[in-house]
């Protein structure tokens, strides 16, 4: 555990305990707590401190905190709450266990097809969720992808994610790691869900190849590499990588807007096609569709720029096709030897074409005779019902199969809201037909929210459809609910709900406490200062002892609550009772008949190491508030770190140290009030 760090130890809203950090970002540093009203460990991200004066900055976390809050989804890390404690921003999170995909690739080195395959389809899925709520990542890439322990995988760190609308250019703010980044990011241009899509397709190229598309000695380099280079096929750096997987790995990173993925559901849509059948070619030649740049492939281009202006030197390519000139006029052969090289390869080319035609033309089709391509009828807004009492007339060419998938939405219920294959698609007879049915408007009920903590219910709630303005909120005492947890609410739980409906939480406020005046004790023995505190059903907290002039001995000399104050039924009071006066010792002058004797030299420094020493000191508590969190160190150290009620006028801490002089500072809400030295004894 990192003890330098100043937030380990502390409790933010007298709620997350923050116990160790578990990593960091550009804006924010994220830490595990823990709980303590729910008792769980979650991740806790904090604002970094040289950002969060900035008004933008705390502006742009609070977008985000807002933006991952209308996300859920099982392949998205959720968020449980946002807030801000002493000047500290923070989001609470879901905390996994897990690794990211880099460190996974990284122990693995290249994934089987599957694999990678399994894991895309899920990343695609979240990025589909994302997007159909207009939130782009922007950041995606394998740091940012984590893996549990089941083999499923949930996308974070939506640190710079945006809606749609709001768009900043790569001149404004670094976003992503560049080796990730798509060639419009890269250019500072538009950025919508496409460049989440280019993204996602080069962490599908590096997981089944275990190389990243572009490298580079500098960032520069790699990002103009993306905007002007083609990488390797990963069937060139390995050709066991089934052709299918590949087409839809170059397409994702297509460079050309036009010719990549539309959406992530168009994505997704191959993939899972894919996944049916992994013998899939998409194109009608087989190739991937990427498309060149007009420069020469190039695996590195140096970084040459003054300012932003960055001009390139020639290609790589054309340097090496000049060396082969120079070197073909130095070592021409004999005319006579090249010309009988070019009739073998002709007549080689002659043997090749008309072996592969013959098995094209002739073989092929006995073997694999060629089923009757159709066109896929549009199905979508058909009813269910309609299009299987076609079945044996309008449909009898294909097979339909009845998705298990539940789809709420605006159509009436049994409505076909998708189908796979798409509809205008050209298909075999006998084919099957996946159809996505409508199950209507959600009917939504009331969960039973009693005894959970209402900020956790609004976010619930705000999950299902309900905006925070139709969120009400009633307090009572009630004795069996702790307070700020739910107590009931209208609508019942059971009941229906609508998105559009008034929903009122009844919020507890704890046990009914009655009101009693604090006594005056002052001066009182303390067996009547306890009947006081008794008979007030008030607590005696402790009490310590102090010498005093003003009052005898066995006398009550200080109270923590002033007389008169109106406290609540319950509290602990402190007491300090007196000594009595300091004796003095005598003092006898040495008789005078004696030899002076050698005088014995003592020192009145602190003799270090003496055991374990200790003091009661008792702290007067401000009045220009209801409560105050006290933090006392002694020697650095933290002593006692709690939130106290201003009734009382003044606390005990006892102290405890090594040595007979120590150093105490009080804190008032982290602000320091107090520094001295203080003597302890045994």
């Amino acid at each position: 555990m990192d003890n330098t760090d100043k937030y380990i130890g502390m409790m933010l809203d007298n709620r997350y305990e923050i116990l160790e950090k578990v990593g960091e970002g550009g804006m924010a540093v994220v830490y595990k707590a823990r709980c303590h009203r729910l008792n769980r460990f979650v991740a806790v991200k904090i604002l970094r401190e040289e950002f969060s004066k900035d008004d933008e900055f705390r502006r742009r976390f609070h977008a985000e905190s807002q933006a991952v809050a209308m996300l859920s989804h099982p392949n998205i890390v959720a968020v449980y709450d946002v807030n801000r404690s002493n000047g500290i921003e923070y989001l609470v999170m879901e905390l996994i266990d897990g690794i990211t995909l880099k460190q996974y690739i990284s122990r693995k080195g290249k994934l089987n097809w599957r694999e990678a395959l399994h894991f895309t389809t899920q990343i695609v899925r979240a990025l589909s969720h994302a997007h159909s709520r207009g939130i782009i990542h922007r950041d995606i890439k394998p740091q940012n992808i984590m893996l549990l322990r089941d083999g499923s995988v949930k996308v974070a760190d939506f640190g710079i994610a945006r809606f749609a609308a709001s768009q900043n250019t790569l001149t404004q703010e670094a976003l992503g790691s560049v080796h990730y980044i798509s060639p419009e990011q890269a250019k500072g241009g538009h950025v919508d869900a496409r460049s989440d899509i280019y993204s996602a397709g080069v962490v599908l190229y590096e997981m089944l190849t275990s190389r990243l598309p572009f490298e580079g000695d500098s960032a520069v380099s790699v990002a103009i590499q993306h905007i002007n280079s083609m990488p390797l096929t990963p069937r060139e750096i390995d050709p066991s990588i089934p052709a299918g997987l590949e087409e839809i790995t170059m397409k994702a990173m297509n460079p050309d807007l036009a010719k990549r993925y539309a959406s992530a559901d168009d994505m997704l849509r191959d993939l899972e096609e894919f996944r049916k059948n992994p013998d899939t070619i998409f194109s009608a030649t087989g190739d991937s569709g990427y498309v060149e740049p007009e420069e020469e492939p190039t695996k590195q281009i140096p970084q040459i720029y003054s300012g932003s202006i960055i001009r390139q030197r020639e290609t790589q390519a054309e340097q090496e096709v000049q060396t082969a000139r120079e070197s073909s006029v130095r070592t021409r052969p004999r005319r006579d030897r090249s010309f009988g090289m070019i009739i073998a390869v002709i007549a080689i080319f002659v043997f090749v074409g008309g072996l592969i035609f013959f098995l094209w033309g002739v073989v092929k089709p006995i073997l694999y005779p060629e089923t009757e391509k159709i066109t896929v009828p549009d199905l979508i807004g058909e009813t269910y019902d309609s299009v299987m009492s076609k079945k044996d007339t309008e449909y009898i060419d294909f097979e339909f199969e009845l998705s298990d998938e539940v789809i709420y939405d605006d159509n009436p219920a049994g409505t076909i809201v998708d189908q796979k294959p798409d509809g205008g698609r050209s298909a075999n007879i006998g084919d099957t037909i996946t159809l996505y049915v409508s199950k209507g408007t959600k009917a939504l009920t009331m969960d039973n929210y009693e005894n959970m903590e209402y900020r956790s219910v609004e976010i619930e709630l705000q999950k299902l459809g309900i905006s925070a303005a139709n969120i009400r909120y009633e307090y009572e005492n009630n004795e069996a609910i702790v307070k700020d947890y739910v107590i009931r609410t209208i609508p019942a739980a059971g009941e229906g709900l609508g998105t559009d409906e008034i929903v009122t939480l009844y919020v507890s406020l704890g046990p009914t406490v009655e009101k009693v005046i604090m006594p005056d004790l002052m001066n009182r023995t303390e067996a009547e200062a306890q009947d006081l505190l008794t008979s007030k059903k008030l607590v005696l907290g402790g009490i310590t002892g102090v010498e005093s002039q003003e009052y005898e001995k066995g006398r009550i000399a200080n109270q923590s609550i002033l007389p008169g104050t109106e406290i609540d039924e319950g509290t602990q009071v402190f007491l300090q009772v007196s000594l009595g006066v300091p004796e003095t010792e005598p003092t006898t002058e040495a008789p005078t008949t004696e030899a002076p004797t050698e005088p014995t030299q003592t020192s009145t420094e602190p003799t270090g190491e003496t055991g374990t020493l200790e003091k009661m000191i008792w702290i007067n508590l401000p009045t220009d508030r209801e409560e105050v969190r006290v933090t006392v160190k002694v020697d650095g150290i933290i002593a006692y770190d709690q939130v106290v009620s201003t009734s009382h006028s003044s606390i005990p801490v006892h102290i405890t140290g090594n040595n007979t002089r120590v150093w105490v500072d009080i804190y008032f809400d982290e602000k320091l009030e107090q520094a001295e030295e203080v003597m302890l004894s045994e």
